[in-house]
């Protein structure tokens, strides 16, 4: 997908936070440390730092949800953070995004912490952001 194709989707999904720029998606695919992965109706961007990983954003085409997209990339992401060499993940969802959480909770993400007012709304209302994580498991040896 292009960076203009990902801002579409992105903007389709998400008013908090807010949708992200083409010009920020070339940006953080230009990087060596992001990755894409998309399915049909769907992406995912990650990026592995160390042995770290970090779900940036994964966006769903609203007409295609709960049809299993999600959970691929969810799979797919971890599977793609394991061979670079992450042993653990974290993402930052927002607290009132329940369809995002159960996603989440689905995938066996657990609660983490919390960063206070971290999103604004559209109105500019704080929402607060739930840090999450996903243990990853060891490379091989």
């Amino acid at each position: 997908m292009s960076p203009d194709a990902l801002a579409r989707l992105h903007a389709a999904c998400f008013t908090t936070p807010r949708p992200w720029s083409a010009a920020e998606f070339a940006d953080l695919l230009a990087s060596r440390f992001c990755f894409l992965l998309t399915e049909p109706g769907g992406f995912l961007l990650g990026r592995v730092i160390a042995d770290e990983a970090e779900l940036l954003t994964l966006a769903v085409d609203p007409a295609q949800r709960r049809q299993g997209i999600g959970a691929r990339l969810l799979t797919r992401f971890a599977e793609a953070s394991e061979a670079r060499g992450a042993t653990s993940a974290f993402l930052e969802v927002a607290e009132d995004n329940a369809a995002a959480r159960a996603l989440y909770g689905a995938g066996g993400w657990a609660s983490a912490g919390r960063r206070r007012g971290y999103y604004h709304g559209p109105a500019g209302d704080a929402v607060d952001a739930l840090i999450l994580t996903l243990s990853l498991a060891p490379p091989a040896i």
